[in-house]
């Protein structure tokens, strides 16, 4: 018999009130899952670090969840990230996502006083309070690092830095995946790597997500979506599909844990999960 898998979700905070009954309604229909924590992102402008404090207070207030912010260093300085750090400690938030992040505006330089690089963060954030240190990884190469190569060199140093588990960017290269956590384990890298998997619900979206983060689209993935642009509901059944066949191959490979990027919408992760052998429990537990 498999082992149990064990699962993660990452939501955005909702900007209006449509975006709140979306992702209210999202929450409800994947938390008897029981997912091991849900994170929430965090934007680099002021106003959407608010959306995020408030996000994950409701989470936690609302549903039984494990709930993990992300703190993104970009646009802020240090002063700033380890204010709202502290105020997580303070409020019972002992994980963290510690991101470098993209600051607001293509050319926007690290502030005076802000981390240039993730591993500045995560030490920092190591050395205030024993938080469980979550960082990012880059099955393909970060854009700026340019290969995988460079990239486990980079979580190396987050590790040294403190980094508990790592959460990779989506990928539709399952052997990308495989020889990036290879390399990793090769480079003395033992924490969790854990592969963030987004369902696609829109094709031209996520090939718009994949230029900006340097993620590959292999030419089969782009041949089951072709002709489907007019015919949402067969494109929902192919990405159903295709997001179980990546999931059953990585199991198939000793993965047992995944981290589904939501975009605040259930249906999708909520198939995957149940290809998983993942049930509900029996009651739904929220708060309207």
């Amino acid at each position: 018999m498999s082992p149990p898998v064990s699962v993660s979700f990452e939501f955005f905070p909702p900007a209006d009130e449509a975006g709140v009954a979306q992702f209210a309604a999202a929450v409800a229909r994947l938390e008897p899952l029981r997912p091991r924590f849900v994170s929430v992102t965090h934007g680099a402008d002021g106003s959407s670090r608010m959306r995020t404090v408030d996000c994950v207070r409701r989470l936690r207030r609302e549903w039984s969840l494990n709930v993990v912010p992300h703190l993104a260093g970009a646009g802020s300085t240090r002063a700033e990230v380890r204010a709202l750090a502290a105020r997580y400690w303070q409020e019972g938030f002992r994980r963290l996502v510690a991101l470098r992040g993209d600051a607001p505006g293509a050319d926007a330089a690290v502030p005076a006083g802000g981390y240039g690089f993730a591993s500045e963060m995560v030490a920092d954030l190591a050395g205030m309070h024993a938080f469980e240190i979550l960082v990012a990884a880059y099955p393909e190469g970060h854009p700026d690092s340019g290969t995988a190569a460079a990239d486990v060199e980079n979580l190396r140093r987050k590790v040294d830095a403190g980094a508990a588990r790592a959460l990779t960017q989506f990928f539709f290269d399952t052997d990308a995946f495989l020889r990036y956590r290879d390399r990793c384990r090769a480079a003395g890298i033992g924490i969790p790597i854990v592969p963030g998997i987004l369902p696609i619900r829109r094709f031209e979206q996520v090939l718009r997500f994949a230029a900006r983060c340097g993620a590959s689209v292999p030419p089969s993935l782009r041949r089951r979506f072709e002709g489907l642009e007019g015919d949402p509901e067969t494109a929902r059944l192919v990405a159903a599909h295709a997001a179980i066949e990546q999931v059953r191959r990585l199991r198939a490979h000793g993965v047992e844990e995944f981290h589904f990027y939501t975009l605040n919408r259930a249906d999708l992760v909520y198939a995957v999960c149940h290809s998983l052998e993942l049930r509900p429990r029996a009651a739904v537990s929220c708060v309207a």
